[in-house]
């Protein structure tokens, strides 16, 4: 309702002299108990209300000082309140109906128990759930006949509660199912989500329900008054829902919060009233300059930056063959610069990339990071297309795709359009007329988290059906309303979004701070890069089903340990014939701090699992602002790799706003291999169906993805017939003739229509590869094949363990008698280190219980007493995300390749107690010498005076002083106490030069 700003337009025109002041605070999957938010400690709207949703009742560990719901209404003074509940918690069922009422009537009671105006009770009208539209017969959909006979329970359960507590109540329901059983056209996107004309009408529906029939007065300004809404709306979410906002609010906002959010906070409040005064100035017929009112609002402060180039090195920023020469590549390869900022002003902090079916590079940009603030222009992110004309290996023409965007940190190609990660929102964003410009785009789903902007759903990949994988980082609460039910997730993990069904599930819940890559191996396995941890790791283990709030176990790391290395990002395949022999199949990960390139490893089969070794570091580079983030293989067998190309890097250890964050340099680098041939570009856009199947014959891994792609957007009548024949004809004596069987389900699934004979033929296929790969397809087309329990037994028997483990995982979305038994079945035979934890997982899920959890074992110490007390106090503070762990390990040793040195048997650890506190209080920032090597401090390291108490600190210190094999003596808080007191007045980090010459007293080297 608030992006299409229907009702509040249609309230403004009844009643243009109110001068009404409307504030839409609803949030998917929200319950009237549940309000989940990153930065506030309880997810609970009002006292009680635990008890209703204890499913949802895992505490999350969210910290911050985001307002309640009792308090945000009372700072907006609410007199009308229009609640609407009922459509998620329908999915319960009759089974679940008496908790709803008992849950909505708490909430009644409680609202009414308030005064947020100062003066009286609010007035309160609750909704009923509209109806479920049928769309079965147009898209995969639900039919809607179970989801509507829930829905009628529900709204009349509210009904029945709204009589009893005298509250005024809407039925949604009634009136909307008859609009679809009457109305031609849908009136949905998705069965439960209105569209344009929708909304329209139950804008109308809503008012009349609410306030009772009236005319539109100023209907002569409805458009003039519904752009000023919907730029009202804009606003008021970037306070409500603000992007980024654990550094307003969260776990972020100390040390640097302070210096500039709370004036930002209260400018945006200045804009939004002021958009206020521009809708009622509308319902007049008058434009209102709020432009020129803006200038008008209360000034930022000024922040300034807390790096200094004469300790931290050089801010400037390096071009063509100069930064060119700054960038070293593996023997034999080649690095040569495609496109710049200095021939496109657009290629401005470039974040994904990906090629389409013409072979044109799309490459998502977002000079607004982190977030958009007060004052500045409207947010213009764009997605833009850059093409070699001339084919001389550089860019020579832009096209921008879309722009007006904010944050665009995931998109991916397909047939219809354009999927692009849009804050809260999963939207697609489609040409209609062919000239490469967006000229629609819908909003399919909404409800995730942007709390944090970098952490928010990102790094969209397509499996080989072409649904998409996105990741998400901790901290993050998302709640998405869907046509399945509610999918909620806390703290990490990935989604998987099937475009043919609008079918989104929390694929995997993992204990990750902040995933970055996300690849498929040719054989449809998914792998992931950790980003924060300096792990890469194999999916399909980790996507057990998971229970809200729990992390599933994460399975093994695959990096060799000297050459892990953090934070990563962009994840990718080796799959060229440009590229040597033997670097087939090696995957490769990208760095951006410390070791500042790209690290090439192997990958080979290991029984279930794999193991890995690093074979070379492909891509390292010289120039501090060298930061490659993302990468993929081009038509011609090439690789190109995006530079994001900032000084900043760091989201703890710097103001978001600090004034060296750049929003101007990207780059994008090809490399190639001189002494093999490109790669010939097989013809994708426009090719016949027979070249296309053709096509899934080659080599390369990104060219049997495109042209995947490519069929998923042709007429299914002409590419069904035609894959049978092409099957049919491959050669059986083929080494790859399997996997071009595997290539054929596949399209076949893309195409949600999977044939059901190779389906059960590849399910007996040879290669345990290809009976894993049929399994991962049985477990998302259940809903076509009727005896895929039964199909999934025998997977459970196989003898290979990654198809039994394929079986253990599909089974736990499974309804619980089918798939414990499936479950139980691959528990008869050996489990090994890979499958373990995802039969444990899958038996205590279906059993509707988490796995339970392992007593933690003491930590050792010789510490007695209150000092042991802080000592276990500090290894919890040490583990937490982004604090200390997080870059120097949980062994201590650090992680010398990124550039964060070890914290065992170091003086500057275990010696003076003062030079550490100061060291941990301020922050550090500088090279630094450690057991005798040389670090170069580029990123500084956090000050946590404003984040922990002096206890805090005292407890994390007495913790790495005494182990990872150190010994030295407790610190106590009050000399934490006393340090912060005579540093009090110390701004900006310390550098370890004038931290020694401080403390000068013992030698650091043991």
């Amino acid at each position: 309702m608030m992006n299409f700003g229907h009702f509040e337009t249609e309230m403004h025109l009844r009643y243009p002299d109110s001068l009404l002041y409307i504030r839409n605070m609803s949030d998917g999957g929200n319950t009237p108990g549940f309000r989940p938010h990153a930065s506030r400690v309880s997810p609970w709207a009002f006292p009680g209300a635990e008890k209703f949703q204890t499913e949802l009742a895992t505490n999350s560990g969210s910290e911050g000082h985001f307002p309640t719901p009792d308090e945000w209404l009372t700072q907006l003074k609410a007199d009308i309140i229009i609640a609407f509940f009922g459509y998620n918690e329908s999915f319960q069922g009759e089974e679940g109906l008496e908790n709803y009422k008992a849950e909505l009537e708490a909430f009644i009671k409680h609202t009414l128990s308030q005064q947020y105006n100062g003066e009286s009770p609010p007035q309160l009208a609750i909704v009923s759930p509209i109806a479920f539209e049928d769309l079965s017969g147009k898209y995969d959909l639900p039919d809607g006949k179970q989801e509507n006979a829930n829905l009628i329970l529900y709204a009349k359960a509210m009904e029945e509660v709204a009589a009893r507590n005298n509250v005024h109540f809407v039925d949604a329901y009634a009136p909307t199912k008859a609009w679809f059983d009457m109305d031609l056209e849908p009136l949905t996107i998705d069965g439960f989500q209105l569209n344009e004309d929708g909304y329209k009408r139950f804008s109308t529906l809503l008012a009349d329900k609410v306030f009772g029939k009236a005319d539109a007065k100023a209907e002569a300004h409805r458009e003039l008054v519904r752009a000023a809404v919907r730029e009202k709306n804009w606003m008021w979410h970037n306070d409500f829902k603000i992007p980024n906002g654990v550094h307003a609010y969260g776990r972020r906002y100390n040390p640097f919060g302070p210096d500039n959010y709370p004036a930002e906070i209260a400018k945006i409040r200045e804009m939004t009233a002021i958009r206020d005064e521009a809708i009622w100035r509308a319902v007049k017929g008058e434009k209102m300059d709020v432009a020129a009112a803006d200038k008008n609002t209360t000034p930022l402060p000024e922040v300034k930056t807390n790096y200094d180039p004469e300790e931290n090195g050089s801010t400037e920023y390096l071009y063509g063959q100069e930064a060119l020469d700054k960038i070293k590549v593996a023997p034999g390869y080649k690095i040569e610069l495609f496109a710049s900022e200095k021939e496109f002003a657009d290629l401005a902090n470039p974040v994904q990339l990906s090629f389409d079916n013409k072979g044109r590079l799309w490459v998502a940009t977002m000079p607004s990071y982190p977030h958009y603030k007060p004052g500045d222009q409207k947010p213009n992110d764009k997605i833009i297309i850059l093409e070699d004309t001339n084919s001389d290996g550089k860019a020579d023409k832009q096209t921008t795709f879309a722009d007006g965007l904010h944050l665009p940190v995931g998109f991916e190609l397909a047939p219809e359009g354009v999927y692009i990660s849009q804050g809260t929102n999963l939207m697609l964003y489609t040409d209609t007329n062919g000239d490469d410009k967006a000229d629609t785009k819908q909003i399919l789903l909404s409800g995730f988290d942007d709390h944090d902007t970098h952490h928010a759903h990102s790094a969209y990949t397509a499996d080989p059906s072409g649904a998409i994988y996105m990741g998400e980082g901790v901290f993050l609460h998302t709640n998405v309303e869907t046509p399945y039910g509610p999918v909620r997730a806390t703290n990490g993990g990935f989604y998987r979004y099937s475009p043919q069904r609008h079918h989104l599930e929390r694929t995997a819940q993992l204990s990750i701070p902040n995933p970055w890559g996300i690849a498929f191996d040719e054989w449809g396995q998914n792998f992931f890069a950790e980003t924060s941890s300096p792990d890469v790791r194999w999916m399909m283990p980790g996507t057990v089903k998971p229970r809200y709030g729990v992390a599933t176990h994460k399975s093994n790391q695959l990096v060799e340990e000297k050459h892990r290395v953090r934070p990563t990002s962009g994840l990718e395949f080796v799959s060229s014939r440009h590229f040597p022999d033997e670097v087939q199949g090696d995957f490769l990960i990208n760095n951006t701090i410390g070791f500042l390139g790209t690290k090439q490893h192997t990958l080979v089969d290991d029984g279930t699992g794999y193991k890995s070794r690093h074979r070379q570091d492909l891509v390292q580079a010289e120039d501090r602002n060298f930061r490659p983030v993302d990468m993929e293989f081009a038509p011609d067998g090439s690789l190109y790799l995006v530079d994001w190309h900032n000084v900043l890097i760091g989201h703890m250890q710097h103001n978001a706003r600090d004034p060296l964050r750049d929003h101007v340099h990207g780059r994008i680098y090809r490399i190639t291999y001189p002494s093999r041939p490109l790669v010939k570009p097989a013809k994708v856009a426009g090719a016949t169906v027979p070249q296309l199947l053709d096509n899934l014959k080659l080599p390369e891994f990104r060219t049997r993805y495109r042209t995947r792609r490519e069929l998923r957007g042709r007429d299914k009548a002409e590419v069904l017939p035609a894959l049978t024949t092409w099957v049919a004809n491959l050669d059986k004596n083929d080494v790859r003739y399997e996997h071009h069987l595997l290539e054929g389900l596949w399209v076949s699934w893309g195409l949600n229509q999977v044939d059901e004979g190779l389906l059960r033929r590849l399910l007996q296929a040879k290669d345990y590869r290809t009976r894993a790969a049929a399994v991962r397809v049985l477990r998302y087309t259940g809903h076509q094949v009727a005896d895929q329990a039964d199909l999934l037994l025998q997977a459970a028997r196989d003898e290979h363990g990654r198809v039994r483990l394929e079986a253990i995982v599909a089974a736990s979305w499974l309804d619980k008698e089918e798939g414990l038994a499936i479950v139980n079945e691959a528990g008869k035979k050996p489990l090994d280190e890979w499958m373990v934890h995802a039969h444990e997982t899958a038996l205590a899920h279906l059993n509707g219980r988490a796995v339970e959890k392992q007593e933690q074992a003491i930590a050792k110490t010789d510490l007695k007493g209150a000092e042991q007390d802080l000592f276990v106090k500090g290894k919890a503070i040490y583990a937490r995300e982004g604090f200390c762990g997080t870059c120097h390990q949980p062994d201590g040793k650090g992680l010398t390749n990124s550039g964060f040195p070890p914290l065992t048997g170091t003086k500057w650890v275990v010696g003076s107690d003062e030079r550490f506190i100061k060291l941990v209080l301020k922050g550090l920032h500088g090279p630094i010498e450690v057991l005798g090597k040389e670090y170069p401090g580029q990123v500084p390291m956090t000050p946590f005076g404003g984040m922990l108490k002096d206890e805090e600190v005292a407890a994390v210190l007495t913790y790495v002083r005494n182990s990872f094999g150190n010994k030295a003596s407790a610190v106590t808080p009050q000399k934490v106490k006393e340090v912060r007191e005579a540093t009090k007045g110390k701004t900006g980090f310390y550098s370890p030069q004038e931290l020694l010459e401080q403390h000068p007293a013992e030698a650091l080297l043991p």
